[in-house]
């Protein structure tokens, strides 16, 4: 799963900790996410989506194979 938080970060102007703290998450957790090295629980995934007001869909991308 890929997922878009680098870029939606940049977007809004957030850092890694501002966004944990919206998400209610650690800093870290947000750290391993955007390098792939952690898939979140679907409530981490919904908070972060719901920080960026987009579907949670076009935050975290998953390739066909892993829909298979």
């Amino acid at each position: 799963m890929k997922n878009r938080l680098k870029e939606l970060r940049s977007r809004d102007g957030l850092n890694q900790t501002e966004l944990a703290k919206r998400a209610r998450i650690s800093r870290q957790t947000v750290s391993l996410i955007e390098r792939n090295e952690y898939m979140p629980s679907l409530l981490i995934a919904v908070r972060i989506a719901n920080v960026f007001q987009e579907p949670i869909e076009k935050v975290f991308l998953f390739s066909e194979e892993e829909l298979s």
